[in-house]
């Protein structure tokens, strides 16, 4: 493999509503998301860090996506739902630069780096989008962000009812029953779930931001393989468990579950989401 170079680039310049219900003890609960009839959302992954001095912006226009901002400019006609599904996946190769990353890691740099394979790229670099595991560019650049996601392909949601528990106080399952509602075939899917987390606040003493106060929303905390499925029919129902450690300071109510649907090329072919109940 080629050396790879490392860069830190400027340019001049979802989640699908939930309803929940609990059942029997505090820690657990019942949801069932929201399912578009026709396409769902495209999946838009930011790869960024804290030691990097442009990636602020991008993830400010991450934020502005998952609000809604832009989905005017990209919802297709007859659509509903949110049009894009975001998770930001911080790197760790900054790190060396004056400030640590807390939410970096090694595990979403090598994410990065098969990407950049996949892409049949030659440069790791800062901020990164990849929409829909097929194109990607670099982070600041809006109006190519929104082409992007109005021309990717599209697929129907997973139809996946979640059961979200709490079996110690230092984790989380998270079960899920339901339908692909595509056909796979004997190569195989990995069938991805990623929780995330809203609202952080950073006071960035040191590094390229040193100074500022870094806002950072759909950080991903963890992510795991539920299952790699074959010659599946769309129908077919698919129930699996993901289980979770969860962080120092983990509150329900800022993190959300990503649901997606990959080949061995990253290529994402479904996706769907979960806010978590305020009570686990």
């Amino acid at each position: 493999m080629a050396p790879r170079l490392l860069s830190c680039f400027g340019v001049k310049g979802s989640s699908t509503s939930t309803t929940g219900k609990g059942i029997s003890g505090h820690n657990a609960a019942v949801v069932a998301a929201d399912v578009p009839a026709g396409d769902g959302p495209v999946l838009v992954q930011l790869f960024s860090s804290q030691g990097c001095k442009t990636s602020p912006e991008a993830e400010m226009l991450v934020s502005r996506l998952g609000r809604g901002d832009f989905d005017g400019q990209i919802r297709r006609e007859g659509g509903s739902g949110s049009p894009a599904m975001i998770l930001v996946f911080h790197v760790d190769y900054w790190d060396y630069m004056g400030w640590k990353d807390p939410y970096g890691s090694s595990q979403w740099t090598v994410r990065q780096k098969a990407y950049i394979e996949a892409l049949n790229q030659d440069t790791m670099f800062t901020p990164q989008f990849v929409v829909q595991g097929r194109v990607q560019f670099l982070g600041n650049e809006e109006e190519t962000l929104l082409k992007s996601i109005v021309e990717a392909p599209r697929f129907p949601s997973p139809a996946f009812q979640a059961t979200f528990q709490r079996p110690t106080s230092e984790t989380l399952q998270v079960s899920l029953t339901g339908a692909l509602r595509m056909k796979v075939d004997s190569t195989g899917i990995d069938i991805m779930v990623a929780l995330y987390e809203n609202g952080l606040v950073t006071d960035c003493p040191r590094g390229e931001n040193s100074g500022r106060v870094l806002a950072n929303d759909y950080v991903v905390r963890k992510l795991e393989k539920l299952c790699t499925v074959k010659d599946l029919a769309a129908k077919k129902t698919v129930s699996e468990t993901a289980h979770f450690t969860v962080w120092d300071g983990f509150n329900s109510a800022k993190c959300g579950v990503a649901v997606f649907l990959q080949n061995a090329s990253l290529q994402i072919f479904g996706t769907q989401s979960f806010q978590l109940p305020d009570e686990i």
